[in-house]
């Protein structure tokens, strides 16, 4: 009798909940060394019910072109993945033009209101405010380098956030990696007057994390000025208790003809190699291991119309051949299909276009 009655009451929470689902194709034509194809299908579902939420963002991958499937490059790129206790990301389906993979994205639920906000799972842990780089987010960091830079792994953890007042926040996570070792981090964050203020502890069996975040109006001048900065210290191979302190300093104005202008700059105290990064793919800080120690950057866009805008950005190192520049243009059909042309150049160009249908 308990069986029926429990499912009856499933259906009835089920109906009288908000759910919400998007399907998305991502479809990339790249050429540079190689010329494939990347197309990504993705499955979006949202569930609330009352103050409980639920969150599944699952895709299907698949690489289209021999030559990049069979390259050094995808073969690094499919050795990185996210680092948690089980496999997020299917075995890969060789066939004969390319492979095909699924992953779970994101999968997390919790419980929010006013005050509180307890969530579980896969999830997306935000820390920092620069626009390139974050030197306090060791989690799960943008590359600004890829053609989508927001796309990053999904970490397991369990995220509490206090809001003490309308002006503070703390927020408190405890992660699990691939090792079944615990990551910690604490983040309190307050608005001032002046500023918005944050400071970041992250403590883990391997890498010790001490942060600041700043945001700021310069005055009444429009300008917005940010900076954060990390003290880090980590256990790497062949090399333990390596200490240094990276920091960005940068700025954002937008002009009333519909310009935004974006600048930034990292300083890192001390600067790695390839094959220190290589042999530390699994690192808490190799989105923060640098090849140069100063690295500066700009990034100019513009909205033509309400359906065409695009973008230039370009960055330096100024002593090693590291230059990176990147063209956008997107034009957005309508609120289901966005074409998006662009160009990068670091070691080689790359060209591509990208049309993503929503529905």
């Amino acid at each position: 009798m308990k069986t029926p009655i429990i499912f009856l009451l499933f259906i009835y929470s089920f109906l009288y909940a908000d759910l919400d689902y998007k399907v998305e194709n991502s479809n990339i034509q790249i050429d540079d060394r190689h010329s494939y194809n990347y197309n990504r299908l993705r499955l979006n579902i949202n569930y609330k019910n009352d103050a409980y939420f639920t969150t599944l963002i699952a895709d299907g991958i698949n690489y289209y072109g021999k030559s990049y499937t069979n390259s050094e490059e995808f073969d690094l790129l499919s050795k990185v993945k996210s680092d948690t206790p089980y496999s997020t990301r299917s075995s890969f389906n060789n066939y004969s033009y390319g492979t095909s993979y699924t992953k779970l994205y994101r999968f997390f639920g919790g419980y929010e209101d006013d005050n509180n906000r307890i969530s579980i799972g896969l999830q997306n842990i935000t820390m920092g405010v620069g626009r390139f780089w974050n030197p306090t987010n060791i989690f799960n960091p943008k590359n600004i380098y890829a053609i989508e830079a927001d796309e990053t792994f999904g970490v397991m953890a369990l995220i509490y956030t206090r809001h003490i007042d309308d002006t503070t926040d703390i927020h408190v996570v405890s992660s699990i990696k691939e090792d079944e070792t615990l990551k910690y981090a604490l983040r309190y964050k307050t608005f001032l007057d002046f500023a918005d203020l944050a400071l970041d502890i992250i403590y883990s069996n391997d890498t010790q994390m001490l942060g600041y975040e700043i945001e700021a109006n310069l005055f009444d001048t429009g300008v917005e000025i940010r900076s954060e900065g990390a003290y880090m210290k980590s256990d790497l191979v062949l090399e333990n208790d390596v200490e240094y302190f990276q920091a960005i300093l940068g700025a954002d104005y937008g002009f009333v003809n519909g310009i935004n202008l974006t600048f930034e700059s990292l300083y890192s105290s001390k600067e790695f190699t390839y094959m220190q990064m290589l042999s530390n793919l699994k690192s808490d800080i190799l989105s923060n291991m640098t090849s140069s120690k100063f690295y500066a950057g700009a990034s100019l866009s513009y909205a033509f119309n309400i359906f065409l805008d695009s973008s230039v950005m370009y960055i330096d190192s100024f002593d090693k051949n590291d230059a990176f520049s990147s063209l956008a243009f997107n034009y957005t059909l309508n609120d289901y299909n966005l074409f998006t042309f662009g160009i990068m150049n670091q070691e080689n160009k790359t060209y591509y276009l990208k049309y993503q249908l929503s529905f």
